[in-house]
């Protein structure tokens, strides 16, 4: 089954297995998208990954992000570098400012950017090395699939995490 594979291993002393309804979040997901498919991967990853203990912190804008990133502690961040700044769109995407206040954390969280296919092989590697160099540790292209997701974040879990919940952080940036 997915979930058991996202699953990383228990921290709790009497238990091997993760508690299904933990009281307070083990990990909090930023999910920070600029207005993809209705029923797109993204929007069904908070209800497959919440029984165990993960809460989705939504943006739909790099301001809702900033405000989030400021108030929550984030142990993994999803970004779009196409999210728009504002609610009413126009300008610069805020896809580059979120990464820079993801990557001025401390810790700064694993971040995975999420991309629209690049029309050449040089759009492409400009992208994906200035991605790399905002901090991002993986980096995903549209359209997106949730297998795909669920694996990245797994990875990302395995990786930065040593498949262990996050330890509590103390106060926020």
């Amino acid at each position: 089954m997915m979930g058991d594979r996202f699953a990383p291993k228990s921290q709790d002393a009497d238990s091997d297995m993760p508690s299904m309804h933990p009281t307070q979040p083990r990990l909090n997901l930023l999910l920070s998208y600029g207005g993809w498919r209705e029923h797109a991967a993204v929007r069904q990853l908070p209800r497959l990954l919440e029984p165990m203990g993960v809460q989705a912190l939504y943006a739909d804008t790099g301001d809702e992000a900033a405000d989030l990133i400021r108030a929550q502690p984030v142990h993994i961040a999803l970004v779009d570098v196409e999210i728009p700044l504002h609610r009413h769109g126009g300008g610069e995407p805020a896809g580059p400012r979120i990464l820079q206040l993801l990557r001025r954390l401390d810790p700064s969280p694993p971040t995975v950017v999420i991309r629209p296919r690049q029309a050449s092989g040089r759009e492409n590697a400009r992208e994906l090395v200035t991605s790399l160099r905002e901090g991002a540790v993986a980096v995903i292209d549209r359209p997106l699939h949730l297998e795909v997701l669920l694996q990245t974040l797994q990875r990302v879990l395995r990786r930065h995490y040593k498949d262990t919940w996050p330890q509590p952080q103390r106060g926020t940036a």
